[in-house]
């Protein structure tokens, strides 16, 4: 698995865990009557906090743990990393980006469809967080396929 594979592979699973964690509390906030503004605020922070840090602290230890099972099959004691980016790799992150913004601007068409509809403005901004968390997941898996197909 390349460099950026792993990158992807570990954005991946840490946006997929993040976004079943945020539908999980809203749905238990809908059904006990706490979709109030405070709740929702802290649940967009402690969103926001987690993408970041997960994200970091997933990478550094995915980079890291790859480096020793490198250097354990191969006996060398640095192992070498090939971070570098080709064309390929651009235009696959350009595809994946490309893939990413239309799913969330899709995603953000539907939150203001639902505030044209009366939904109060915490719906459409949960949405709004929602087609976010969703557009990165849809993003990556594009961008894995394009990866293992060959481009």
């Amino acid at each position: 698995m390349s460099f950026q594979e792993k990158n992807i592979t570990v954005s991946l699973v840490n946006f997929s865990l993040i976004l079943i964690y945020f539908s999980i509390r809203v749905i238990q906030m809908l059904q006990n009557g706490s979709f109030t503004p405070e709740s929702i605020f802290r649940l967009w922070g402690i969103t926001i906090v987690l993408a970041i840090i997960v994200t970091i602290i997933g990478t550094i230890l995915t980079h890291i743990v790859s480096a020793i099972i490198e250097a354990i099959i191969t006996g060398d004691e640095n192992p070498k990393v090939d971070g570098a980016a080709d064309e390929r790799d651009q235009l696959i992150d350009l595809k994946g980006t490309k893939v990413t913004y239309t799913v969330s601007s899709t995603g953000v068409f539907f939150a203001m469809l639902a505030f044209v509809f009366g939904q109060p403005p915490l719906v459409m901004f949960s949405l709004l967080i929602f087609a976010g968390l969703a557009a990165q997941i849809v993003g990556d898996i594009s961008r894995l396929v394009l990866y293992r197909r060959g481009f």
